[in-house]
């Protein structure tokens, strides 16, 4: 949906009225700024990279990065995608980043909703509504009882529970219709992208996490995430790994400071902040990271 936060916020402003819900994590104390990812990644075995705001831009790739990975992989690095991007199944990801002009392998891609489908493994049987787009349908949903959410109201009351998968095609009238819902039977909540927002083409758009937070602001439902900050995704990453890398030795690069350098700091990984792209994008960085207190290791303008 595209949009951009309630009330004039900012991207920041937005994440810090729902830092109560997000995982704790040393804060840290100063960080060091460099050029390029290039100069600061000799120390770590292992690279993790956001995709959207770090490698991409909606449909396009950011000049210089898919020659970055390149160069790691030449030094002996392990690369790997840790992206909150749950609106896609994995074979329309692959050719996307295929398409962009990288090379990643599928155990090279870890999504949101990978994290969530692992999720529902676990989960009792039920039948579950789904914010998704209609352009792939409910491709790798079929294992559970699942159900897009339109614009149909019973199909909301139908629903044993929800999750918020994709945002693209989500309306003002299908929230109305899901808060609703809520509001007249409390059911679970799982979301596959817990971001706010997403930086595309044409700027930021809503995503997934900022409509559960509105539902959680409201008293209607304590959200269960599956995607960065949170642990899932980065231990469902770790898992592909044998050797797994020392927390120390892997860093985490991204462009938002309560995802991406939020959950690496929970996860005792390194991390460095992509400023060029993204939610903080001309912001005042220093001041964006005081407000937040959560500061990288490391601040690049790109990798």
């Amino acid at each position: 949906m595209t949009g951009a936060p309630p009330s004039g916020r900012t991207a920041l402003d937005a994440y810090l009225a729902i830092r109560h819900r997000l995982p704790d994590a040393p804060e840290g104390s100063a960080f060091g700024r460099a050029p390029h990812l290039g100069a600061i990644a000799d120390p770590f075995d292992m690279v993790l990279f956001d995709a959207y705001g770090v490698l991409n831009v909606g449909e396009t790739p950011i000049l210089g990065a898919a020659a970055r990975i390149a160069e790691l992989r030449g030094k002996g690095k392990r690369v790997m995608v840790v992206s909150n991007s749950a609106g896609y199944p994995k074979r329309a990801m692959m050719q996307r980043y295929e398409r962009l002009g990288f090379d990643f392998a599928p155990d090279e891609v870890v999504t949101s909703r990978e994290a969530l489908l692992a999720r529902l493994g676990r989960d009792k049987p039920r039948r579950w509504g789904v914010m998704l787009g209609p352009g792939h349908g409910l491709r790798e949903f079929e294992a559970i009882d699942a159900h897009l959410l339109l614009d149909e109201a019973a199909a909301y009351e139908a629903a044993e529970g929800f999750l918020l998968v994709g945002s693209d095609g989500w309306t003002v009238e299908r929230q109305r219709l899901l808060v609703a819902s809520l509001r007249d039977h409390p059911r679970p909540v799982l979301v596959g992208n817990p971001d706010l927002v997403a930086p595309r083409e044409g700027g930021l758009t809503l995503e997934p996490g900022h409509f559960a937070h509105a539902l959680a602001d409201a008293g209607l439902c304590a959200p269960e995430f599956c995607g960065k900050p949170f642990r899932a995704i980065f231990d469902l990453a770790l898992s592909r790994l044998d050797p797994a890398p020392a927390p120390a030795r892997v860093l985490m690069v991204g462009d938002t400071l309560h995802t991406d350098i939020l959950g690496a700091r929970a996860m005792g990984f390194a991390s460095a902040l992509v400023t060029d792209h993204g939610p903080l994008a001309g912001e005042d960085i220093v001041a964006a990271i005081d407000r937040a207190g959560i500061v990288p290791d490391f601040v690049i303008p790109h990798i």
